[in-house]
């Protein structure tokens, strides 16, 4: 196993440990540690393995900081639905 996919498991053990303790921020602070630390290991997984194993990595990393994904894409549908074109 490669120091990547190792590097991704433990990424995983951490998400699921800070997961399940308490926190008085709804875990915002440790999905923006998580999210700091992860984007890295997802393009080292990426440049071992290839993008397919890359995509499954951050699909993974997606399926468990859902919360901030949602509203990142809640973010950029509202400012793509600001821009206004030429015509307007």
């Amino acid at each position: 196993m490669s120091l990547s996919l190792v590097l991704a498991c433990f990424w995983f053990v951490i998400a699921n440990i800070l997961a399940m303790t308490p926190s008085k921020d709804s875990h915002w602070r440790s999905a923006y540690l998580l999210i700091a630390v992860g984007i890295p290991i997802v393009g080292f997984v990426t440049a071992q393995h290839g993008p397919w194993l890359g995509l499954l990595v951050l699909a993974g990393g997606c399926s468990v900081l859902r919360w901030p994904v949602v509203y990142f894409v809640r973010w950029l549908r509202r400012g793509a639905g600001r821009v206004k074109g030429p015509a307007e």
